[in-house]
């Protein structure tokens, strides 16, 4: 699906750098191929491929492109069971308890939130015993940990969608 690029969709990034129309489009193509050469990239956004690489290098320089990676498949891997966990913490053990869940192998995101909870955790096990078993003698045991509640996911339907579709949205609403 091609990007609505109207002028009122152009924003500037956190370092300052205002975005084109270009810009937009190149971040559009490496989320949907991030292996693309630049020659392609450029050939895809109207560039030769010196021009986009360097517009590239910026993008990277500014934080918009964090990295780039494959996406894996965790079931192909022996883990078949994800879940969200909810933290309570208690008063001062966050920085610790963050720490720890930075360092742990089955954390694979952790975000602080607003409301019931002061973190949410996305994890993954081999198996509901697995899970159990990380739940009661790892999870449960992390530092400042004082409540921790799961969530398991009994299907995926949609895991990432193209931030620049969104991004790029004509603004509805409240937004």
């Amino acid at each position: 699906m091609p990007i609505d690029l109207c002028c009122s969709n152009l924003r500037p990034l956190i370092g300052g750098m205002t975005m084109d129309r270009i810009d937009w489009k190149i971040l559009s193509e490496l989320e949907t191929d991030g292996r693309m050469s630049f020659a392609d990239l450029g050939e895809r956004v109207g560039l030769s491929k010196s021009p986009c690489w360097s517009r590239v290098r910026d993008l990277e320089e500014e934080g918009a492109i964090q990295g780039y990676s494959a996406q894996i498949d965790p079931a192909a891997l022996g883990l078949a069971v994800q879940c969200y966990a909810f933290v309570r913490i208690s008063l001062d053990g966050h920085e610790e308890f963050e720490k720890a869940a930075s360092a742990h192998p089955a954390i694979i995101e952790c975000h602080t939130t607003a409301g019931d909870s002061d973190y949410l955790l996305r994890i993954f096990a081999r198996s509901v015993d697995h899970l159990d078993d990380l739940l009661r003698h790892e999870m449960s045991r992390l530092p400042g940990v004082h409540r921790l509640s799961t969530t398991i996911c009994l299907k995926t339907i949609k895991t990432r969608a193209p931030l620049t579709r969104w991004a790029t949205a004509p603004a509805s609403g409240g937004r």
